[in-house]
């Protein structure tokens, strides 16, 4: 595990939110959620994100993603913008995977 790292999340520049990583389960990665008051506007793209993967609705999944991957970035504890991500937040838990490359389509 690699406490105390920290990756940032911001919408049109402005950092929104950060998640302390607490541990991976491959290619996953975990941890606590802090929102900053700027993200309180892109909540429902996250709970439109889980529904989509709770209710396993390929469509709505596929909508949700891309709702979400306009809205936000995401820097990497060293400051390095993540080039492709899915992630889930939900209350003070968020989960996600990263790449340095975009995702292939398919």
């Amino acid at each position: 595990m690699d406490a105390g790292r920290v990756w940032r999340l911001y919408h049109r520049g402005e950092l929104v939110g950060e998640i302390d990583e607490q541990s991976h389960d491959f290619p996953w990665t975990y941890g606590r959620f802090r929102p900053l008051p700027g993200f309180e506007p892109l909540r429902p793209l996250f709970a439109a994100w889980n529904a989509a993967v709770d209710g396993e609705d390929d469509a709505a999944m596929d909508r949700a993603y891309d709702a979400v991957r306009a809205a936000v970035t995401m820097t990497q504890p060293d400051g390095r913008q993540v080039a492709e991500f899915l992630l889930s937040i939900e209350d003070d838990e968020a989960g996600f995977r990263w790449h340095d490359e975009p995702f292939e389509d398919g």
